[in-house]
């Protein structure tokens, strides 16, 4: 299998094999297995539906996966396994609620935590954190970070959060990281009807830890919730191909917009984020799309429009920035509604 291309271990991996199988993997709702077998309970084994889930992610990622019930929740796993005192660096500018996870653990005295612009890999560099926090690219504002450089030059343990750029666009772990995190609530779910979370160690030990504090913490996911992940990650790849074509095409077009100051996009993937003179502005072209929902969260067919200062902790982002998840509709729908909106 590991000479086929991703696309083609997003359809293949994880599937039931042998005469009178069933070709998908099937919804195991169980909390309990009949004693002599090899699983006992399902909080600490397991099911075939996790299992299946975690087996795609691995391959596409190069490693161990454990799936949970939440993207939060694998940040708590990952969180778990630290000492008391330890120091963490994050990125300023990333997603809000993993900042703010660290916040609390550093107002109770558990961690020590930094904040470093995302760009500036020379403080990476120099940073002594025993845990550095990685996110490219970044929520909202899309910087891209040298994830390798970083990874290879310092000597914390390095995780990524990987949920926007997703397994097809960059694999953190060939690049010298020790953990991948996603929100398979997002792109690899697909269509915003569930939540969940996965990550991905480098190397078995850490894989084992990472499944260790899943049975620990209780952060287990959903028999549903993990099929519907698994049924969403097998149409990933065409996905996001068409996204990100068309987040390149609506991209190039906001550049040119009399109206905005700014657009990020950083090259590949389905977010874009663009900025307004100030807040109003911004408010008013959410108000006004009618095609595109101005709602939280992103990765769906779905597109998604949001203006990312309004919410707790995003304190630092320019008050006219908007968040844009592409979704699947037609790109030129989109423009126009995006142009109705602006006018």
């Amino acid at each position: 299998m590991d000479d086929w291309t991703p696309r083609t271990r997003a359809i293949v991996a994880g599937r039931p094999h042998g005469p009178g199988e069933p070709l998908n993997t099937p919804i195991v709702a169980t909390s309990t297995y009949e004693a002599g077998g090899d699983s006992v309970y399902a909080r600490s084994d397991g099911t075939d539906t996790w299992a299946a889930f975690e087996e795609v992610v691995g391959s596409l990622e190069g490693g161990y996966a454990t799936a949970y019930g939440s993207g939060v929740a694998t940040l708590s796993a990952v969180l778990d396994s630290l000492p008391v005192g330890s120091t963490v660096a994050v990125p300023t500018f990333s997603y809000a609620v993993t900042r703010g996870a660290l916040q609390h653990a550093q107002q109770l005295g558990r961690l020590t935590v930094t904040e470093l612009e995302p760009t500036d890999t020379q403080a990476w560099l120099g940073c002594d954190a025993d845990l550095l926090w990685l996110e490219s690219p970044t929520n909202p504002t899309l910087d891209v970070m040298e994830i390798e450089t970083i990874a290879r030059g310092t000597r914390g343990r390095v995780v990524v959060d990987n949920t926007f750029a997703t397994p097809l666009h960059q694999q953190p772990l060939s690049l010298g990281a020790d953990i991948v995190v996603h929100s398979a609530t997002k792109l690899i779910g697909g269509h915003s009807d569930l939540l969940l979370g996965v990550a991905v160690a480098r190397d078995e030990a850490a894989g084992r830890d990472l499944r260790e504090a899943r049975t620990r913490l209780g952060s287990t996911p959903g028999a549903l919730e993990a099929w519907l992940a698994l049924r969403g990650l097998r149409t990933l790849p065409v996905r996001l191909a068409e996204q990100t074509r068309t987040a390149e095409l609506l991209a190039s077009r906001l550049s040119e917009h009399p109206h905005i100051t700014k657009v990020r996009y950083p090259g590949f993937g389905m977010m874009v984020a663009f900025e307004l003179p100030d807040a109003d502005a911004a408010d008013r072209v959410c108000a006004a799309v009618r095609l595109i929902r101005p709602a939280t969260s992103l990765g769906g067919v779905e597109s998604l429009i949001e203006r990312r200062a309004w919410l707790p902790g995003e304190d630092r982002v320019p008050p006219g920035l908007i968040r844009f998840s592409v979704g699947l509709e037609d790109p030129e729908d989109l423009w126009q509604d995006l142009l109705t909106a602006l006018g």
